[in-house]
């Protein structure tokens, strides 16, 4: 293994916050799941853990400096200098008892893990699973409902399975009840079609099993991908849970004399007949014109009428007022 210093790309006399963050620096550009194509990311990766273990921990920073352990952590022999003298028959850190410098780290569903379940430093495990988890944002780990998940070295969950991405697609109101296939980019860097339901609702999820980030190693389940859907706003439709709701202009005439508007709906238009004397504000509903319903079946479109007066004055319309206003009195 190489000289610690040289993997880091620090100094030796390197403050602690600048091995840090050369560490941090790195574990982005390395890490595995930024390096899907190149065979060797897995072992630059461990080789990068490898030298923060020794220099990231003060006291084996100190071993290393003084030539009492090597790159690797094990310890450095002068002739028999470095027997213990209870090493028996077993040699050196043989048995019970014996000389053992020497830790080491490896790559498991759970993380970072050494030889008995210790974490770095002798301490306990999790340690360094819990700096390493310090990176995953920066990497786009977020679980589904917002939780982010420990990130360990393995890049996968302590299940075995890989971490879920999350993605979002906008669609129109008319996709959203009819059912459409968008196209959405992945965090992972996949561009899918996705099938959006029809009836489905704004902030519902469609789930893409497989296709989020590997398993550990790339040997464990994949994880999935979270598609949120988001629903764009109608210009003049409005969804009143299995229902749409609009509103139409009505000319002054057609509201007193009855007549016929033209209503959107996300079939297209149609005409709406309007009978004589149809004050502003009436309802009139048109069936099977809203949104699928959980059980089967659509919703229905409601209709309100919204008088309109003419843009300009008019002397006979402006006579015909005041007549009816002087008979009021």
């Amino acid at each position: 293994m190489r000289d610690p210093y040289d993997v880091l790309g620090v100094g030796r006399k390197a403050t602690a916050d600048e091995l840090k963050k050369a560490y941090r620096k790195l574990a982005k550009k390395l890490h595995p799941d930024a390096n899907k194509t190149d065979a060797n990311a897995a072992t630059r990766f461990a080789e990068l853990n490898g030298a923060y273990e020794i220099l990231g921990d003060e006291t084996k920073r100190g071993q290393f400096d003084r030539g009492e352990i090597d790159a690797e952590g094990k310890p450095r022999f002068h002739g028999f200098e470095g027997a213990h003298p209870g090493a028996g028959a077993r040699g050196f850190g043989g048995g019970p008892g014996g000389f053992s410098g020497f830790e080491s780290f490896s790559f498991r569903p759970e993380g970072v893990r050494r030889p008995g379940g210790r974490g770095p430093a002798g301490g306990p495990a999790g340690g360094m699973d819990d700096f390493l988890g310090d990176i995953l944002g920066a990497m786009g780990g977020r679980a589904a409902g917002g939780q982010e998940r420990g990130f360990h070295p393995g890049f996968g969950a302590a299940s075995g399975r890989g971490d879920d991405v999350n993605a979002q697609v906008t669609v129109t109101l008319a996709e959203a009840a009819k059912g459409a296939k968008k196209r959405v980019s992945l965090p992972t860097g996949r561009e899918v079609e996705v099938a959006i339901p029809a009836g489905i609702a704004s902030g519902q999820t469609v789930r893409l099993r497989g296709l989020g980030h590997p398993g550990p190693l790339r040997q464990g389940a994949p994880g999935d991908a979270l598609v949120t859907v988001e629903v764009a706003p109608h210009p003049t439709l409005k969804p009143d849970g299995e229902n749409l709701r609009t509103e139409v202009a009505v000319p002054l005439a057609d509201a007193v004399l009855g007549g016929k508007v033209r209503v959107e709906t996300l079939e297209g238009a149609v005409d709406l007949s309007v009978p004589p004397m149809s004050s502003s504000g009436r309802t009139f509903r048109i069936r099977g014109r809203g949104l699928p319903k959980a059980g089967g079946g659509v919703g229905d479109l409601f209709v309100s009428l919204k008088i309109m007066l003419p843009e300009t004055a008019d002397p006979e319309l402006d006579a015909v007022m005041r007549k009816w206003r002087a008979r009021a009195e």
